[in-house]
């Protein structure tokens, strides 16, 4: 399939660069797969949407501040981004210029954080040990930035605007964006009305952001990524699927976790998954989907594309374009039923 059939003209102007003051006034574009039904809401209305018995399936990760600055013996300045802890204290990490570092090479961030060079792989990245006193985490809090995409060129005023309010699991280089909508408000409002709320964990990495840019998508290379689903998660998923219930996933990061995990049913455990989900595929695990609006020629628009139709979705954005939607991490939301 040619990836340019998933290209779309986004005005630049919608490219969302803050995040709304309340949580849940984003825009909702309600899309029924059925009858292609479409419809504007706002966020807040989405309880309107889901039933008592619904499985709401939200992605707990949450960003580290993984970008660090650090400085050659010579004094040249190399950008770090942290991508995936890995053992004894080494990351994969992200270099900028990966060429000015050489194996052996230590980078020095501050008096408590130096960093060495183990062994380069592609695309820039690089294995690298962390050399520190105290507490890695408790580093990053004081020293690291935020790694915002690429596209949000304001600075974070507030580090917890680019989490959800359920985050808790330190380990992402990116958010699980479709869930910022969400208020601990709206969440309660939705557990009272029947809906069960549970949670699983995909740390993201920055590739989510890379558009395809093979020719063809099938020859595309998905970057890998680790999950994990409990025991407690996992019951309430089998027994919502024996019992015909809706399993809704929050976001992209949560849809992919459960259909890699799925096999004639969920199981609980630590895994790790690259797949790569686009048109035709034969979902599994879920009913129902809330999701941003993705880039052109992501596999993120390629998943939905898969979820609903290719036409239907580009029809959609069309819609949200006309209508002033905000696009992207701090855009607005769909919901595809």
């Amino acid at each position: 399939m040619k990836t340019n059939l998933f290209d779309y003209h986004l005005p630049k102007q919608l490219i969302a660069q803050t995040p709304l003051k309340e949580r849940d006034q984003a825009k909702l574009l309600v899309l029924e797969r059925k009858t292609a039904l479409k419809e504007d809401k706002y966020f807040y209305q989405i309880i309107e949407e889901l039933k008592n018995g619904d499985v709401l399936v939200l992605n707990n990760t949450k960003v580290i501040p993984a970008r660090l600055f650090a400085k050659k013996v010579t004094g040249a300045l190399i950008e770090i981004l942290l991508l995936k802890e890995l053992d004894n204290d080494q990351w994969e990490c992200l270099l900028k210029p990966a060429k000015k570092v050489r194996v052996g090479d230590y980078l020095n961030v501050n008096k408590s954080l130096k960093i060495k060079c183990i062994e380069h792989l592609n695309d820039g990245r690089a294995i690298m040990k962390m050399e520190y006193e105290g507490i890695f985490l408790e580093i990053l809090e004081t020293i690291g930035r935020m790694p915002t995409p690429p596209y949000i060129h304001e600075k974070l005023v507030n580090n917890d605007d680019y989490q959800t309010v359920y985050a808790k699991e330190n380990g992402s280089a990116a958010a699980p964006t479709a869930g910022f909508h969400f208020t601990k408000e709206l969440l309660a409002k939705i557990k009272q009305k029947g809906v069960i709320v549970t949670e699983l964990t995909l740390h993201v990495g920055l590739a989510t952001f890379r558009p395809v840019k093979e020719e063809h998508l099938e020859n595309h290379q998905m970057h890998h990524e680790s999950y994990h689903l409990s025991l407690e998660t996992v019951q309430i998923l089998n027994q919502a699927q024996q019992e015909k219930r809706r399993i809704i996933a929050v976001g992209t990061t949560s849809l992919r976790a459960l259909e890699a995990n799925y096999n004639n049913g969920f199981n609980s455990g630590y895994f790790d998954t690259n797949i790569f989900i686009f048109p035709p595929y034969q979902f599994k695990a879920v009913d129902a989907l809330i999701t941003n609006f993705h880039l052109p020629k992501s596999t993120l628009l390629m998943l939905v594309s898969a979820f609903a139709s290719r036409e239907e979705i580009l029809a959609s954005y069309e819609i949200a374009i006309k209508n002033g939607y905000r696009f992207f991490s701090f855009g607005d939301a769909m919901f595809i039923k």
